[in-house]
């Protein structure tokens, strides 16, 4: 696995609590305010809020939001957001934020359409872990619901996440969000300015 920190970063232990885990996070849970906004505290970044890279999983726009649309120009569209998929060979740069089990079910709610799995084996990042490692991966059907929108010309991906997931990676550097555009191809739905009642649904 390629190197995913400079050399010069020292690992320390991780500040962690009896009962939880790291969820690694690749889209808009790489904003550790968006990520801290649904455990309803903060996160620090160097603390509890780690850099991190997952191996063989490449990230890609094909989710399709079960629970939401937008408006642009008089047309309704359905929202696309980013996933992971299985791809040897790739991998994926991110964060691990450390969740308490009280925490969890706050974010499986907010990530109610993908299925939360193990990948402590595939994670490198310059912390101890001392606990398991897991991220969200989509549910068949919300990418066949993504699939289906961009064959009907109905599918976009909303301007403020695709700010909120770039502006989260150049947090950590320009060469960091330099490497999250080049190695995520680009959505094949049109990235759009859209109207919404809620748009933190």
């Amino acid at each position: 696995m390629a190197a995913i920190v400079p050399a010069l970063v020292v690992r320390f232990p991780a500040v962690t609590v009896a009962g939880g885990r790291w969820i690694f996070g690749y889209g808009s849970l790489v904003s550790p305010v968006s990520f801290g906004v649904t455990l309803g505290r903060a996160l620090t970044v160097g603390d509890d809020f780690h850099y991190a890279v997952l191996d063989g999983y490449g990230r890609r726009w094909n989710y399709g939001v079960g629970h939401a649309t937008g408006w642009f120009d008089g047309t309704e569209f359905r929202i696309v957001a980013l996933v992971l998929e299985a791809a040897p060979g790739e991998n994926t740069n991110g964060v691990i934020g450390w969740v308490t089990d009280a925490e969890l079910a706050y974010l499986d709610r907010r990530e109610i359409g993908y299925d939360r799995v193990d990948v402590t084996d595939l994670i490198d990042a310059p912390v101890t872990l001392g606990a398991p490692v897991e991220t969200y991966l989509p549910k068949p059907e919300s990418v066949a619901r993504s699939e289906r929108w961009r064959d009907d010309g109905v599918g976009a991906v909303e301007q403020r996440y695709w700010d909120l997931v770039a502006g989260a990676f150049a947090g950590f550097g320009v060469a960091e969000r330099r490497r999250y555009l080049d190695s995520t191809p680009a959505p094949d739905v049109p990235v759009l300015e859209l109207s919404r009642d809620d748009p933190y649904k």
